[in-house]
């Protein structure tokens, strides 16, 4: 069980950017009857979702949520130490995204930078990775840097992810020498890595000419091999079964009564599935904010999207965070907000 403790450091800002196309739901009359598309998007509880341009990728996103974020908090560009992107969509096999969007941040060459790589837990980690970074000497600033634009790995004639997920990118400023105890448990389970996978594109099984035709898979979904495929049952199973256990260890460890704790914000993943989750904590629905109608799926972007969609403007304070998916791999935090300016989302 990895469990760590961070003092000293903070979440000061968060900032996120999403596509100005917007994709309806209702679209999917197309592919199957209305009768159940209504049924897909009241189970799912998404209605529209943001869909990057041909040209736009996650790191385009995330640089505008950067700038944002630096404009707000009138951040100078030469006390940013370190940058992390965490994507599982980079602009390049080689070289790394993080140093290219170092340089067009224009933050100085001593500033480090290092991508990572992770699904809907991403976040979490993330976050856990950057105070790691901010905690140690010499280090005061960390820009933690995280998007995905599904919609370029998703068929359009997909049943099961066509509905899901959008695109998005964000931004989140970690500092020393602010906040109180943050706490993290992260954990995996690589024995389920079947269960959310792109089989073919890596070095494992390189794509070829077969791989890139999309075919007629299970319960009549078209997909190639280098889109994304989801098994959506084992991952309801394994949500449940780990994410309000999770969740609950967190606040002990934090010494917290988990209703006290002013909100839980959940990796977006569907409403079904989170419905269930709060539904097993006897938490109070109305203190989960959700973006999920609007914005979808956005697997690692989810959580910093939903703190700047819905909690932008609030005074807010202890909260705890969950991502989890793909991996499998899962991840909880219990932080403060109190010190954290959230800009207003924004469009690109």
């Amino acid at each position: 069980m990895a469990i760590i403790k961070y003092k000293n450091v903070a979440i000061s800002a968060i900032s996120a950017c999403v596509p100005k196309t917007v994709s309806s739901n209702h679209e999917l009359r197309s592919m199957m009857p209305e009768e159940e598309v209504e049924k897909v998007i009241n189970s799912i509880g998404i209605k529209e979702k943001r869909i990057a341009d041909k040209d736009v990728c996650a790191s385009d996103l995330c640089f505008k949520a950067a700038e944002k974020l630096l404009e707000d908090n009138n951040i100078d560009r030469d006390s940013i130490d370190v940058l992390l992107f965490l994507s599982q969509l980079p602009d390049y096999k080689i070289p790394a995204t993080a140093p290219v969007l170092q340089n067009r941040l224009c933050f100085p060459k001593t500033t480090a930078a290092l991508d990572l790589s992770l699904g809907c837990s991403g976040y979490v980690y993330g976050l856990a990775t950057a105070m790691s970074f901010a905690s140690q000497e010499g280090i005061n600033r960390v820009l933690l840097l995280v998007g995905e634009t599904f919609s370029k790995i998703v068929n359009k004639q997909d049943k099961v992810n066509a509905p899901l997920y959008g695109d998005a990118g964000t931004a989140t400023l970690i500092e020393k020498g602010k906040g109180n105890e943050v706490i993290f448990s992260l954990y995996s389970d690589g024995a389920g890595k079947d269960a959310v996978m792109i089989k073919t594109g890596g070095s494992r099984f390189p794509d070829t000419v077969e791989s890139i035709i999309p075919r007629e898979k299970e319960e009549g979904n078209i997909r190639a091999d280098n889109e994304v495929f989801m098994d959506g049952m084992d991952v309801f199973n394994f949500a449940l079964s780990v994410v309000p256990k999770s969740i609950k260890e967190i606040c002990t460890i934090a010494h917290a009564d988990i209703m006290n704790v002013e909100h839980i914000i959940l990796h977006q993943a569907n409403k079904f599935m989170t419905d269930f989750i709060v539904k097993r904590l006897k938490y109070p629905v109305e203190k989960i904010p959700y973006c999920l109608d609007r914005y979808g799926n956005t697997s690692s972007a989810s959580i910093p999207l939903t703190i700047a969609s819905e909690l932008s403007g609030k005074n807010i304070g202890n909260v705890v965070m969950c991502g989890f998916g793909a991996g499998l791999s899962w991840g909880s935090a219990y932080l403060s907000l109190a010190q954290c300016n959230i800009s207003k989302v924004i469009d690109y």
